[in-house]
């Protein structure tokens, strides 16, 4: 009872604490810290140095080729979970005919979840270390999700007049934090050494990440006002798919899988991990990725900050409900 209620005082700290530095971003934009141009300055840097860096260091950090290989099994789970979630995401978006600007917000907010900065302290608070290569399966997955798919569907909806119509650009195929990811894994797999300095230098770089993105967050919040947090409908379903139905499908595999499509029967920690990264909040880069593609930001902002706010809910019910299993 006394870990259960240490491991809920973590997560509601972890979640405060992204709070705050929203809340920072805000107050100083309202200070006039910041010019207008400062934001757009911010969405560059950590797109193309500091999230690619990020990436680079925690794949080389938390996994080894011995534990990549020894839980592919898993993997088809999670793949599965995004699948479907896509087919979902993209249905919904049809049925409530969700405008341009917003769609690949969307999608991203149903399918992918702040894993590595919100998923991972959270799961190793709750499970222990020894979850930790549970919660890789879930992060490869998530990271090959976002950059490989998730981030050219929002590059590709935009609202601006002169990208409208234009051709699919191949350069959106690989975005720096995929890039990032891929080189990790040339790393991984052929055990090239990475000098200690670089080593420090990239994971410098890439502890900006989470800060830089959350006050720009609060930037973009008080660039639209406080009136923009509001649950409209493109919101609520948005929120929904992320909470309710990709638990519920990660559940239904869980289930089902191994009877039905004779997949690896998983322990009960790979349960309870799968189950928890997949009600994570959406990724904090979202405004970022919309800004870079001229999408709606304020739509954007509103999802990661009330699914950031709304996670200090989520969580306690998540617990609860995984030690029935």
């Amino acid at each position: 009872m006394l870990k259960k209620l240490e491991a809920f005082i973590t997560s509601i700290g972890s979640i405060l604490s992204i709070v705050l530095l929203i809340a920072l971003g805000y107050i100083l934009k309202e200070k006039n810290w910041f010019s207008d141009s400062f934001s757009g300055n911010i969405s560059k840097l950590i797109m193309n140095i500091a999230l690619p860096a990020s990436i680079f260091v925690s794949v080389l950090k938390y996994l080894t080729l011995k534990s990549l290989l020894s839980l592919t099994g898993a993997l088809v789970y999670t793949f599965l979970s995004v699948i479907i979630g896509y087919i979902f995401a993209y249905i919904l978006v049809k049925i409530l005919n969700v405008p341009v600007g917003r769609r690949g917000t969307f999608i991203n907010t149903v399918v992918n979840a702040n894993t590595i900065f919100i998923g991972l302290p959270l799961n190793i608070a709750l499970f222990g270390n020894e979850s930790l290569p549970y919660f890789l399966v879930y992060y490869v997955t998530n990271t090959v999700s976002t950059w490989a798919f998730g981030a050219i569907l929002i590059g590709n909806d935009t609202n601006d007049k002169d990208k409208k119509g234009a051709t699919f650009n191949w350069k959106k195929l690989f975005p720096p934090p995929l890039l990032g990811f891929i080189v990790a894994l040339i790393f991984l797999f052929l055990s090239i050494p990475v000098p200690a300095f670089i080593n420090s230098t990239l994971g410098y770089l890439g502890g900006i990440v989470t800060p830089l993105s959350l006050i720009y967050i609060g930037i973009v919040l008080h660039n639209a006002g406080l009136k923009s947090i509001k649950f409209d409908r493109d919101t609520i379903f948005a929120l929904i798919g992320r909470f309710i139905f990709s638990p519920i499908i990660m559940l239904i595999l869980i289930k089902f899988g191994s009877d039905i499509l004779g997949l690896k029967d998983l322990s009960i920690i790979e349960i309870k991990t799968f189950i928890v990264q997949s009600a994570a909040p959406a990724l904090a880069v979202l405004p970022i990725l919309v800004n870079e593609a001229k999408g709606d930001v304020e739509y954007a902002t509103n999802v990661v900050t009330t699914s950031t706010l709304l996670f200090v809910i989520v969580i306690p019910i998540i617990t609860t409900l995984l030690g029935r299993i």
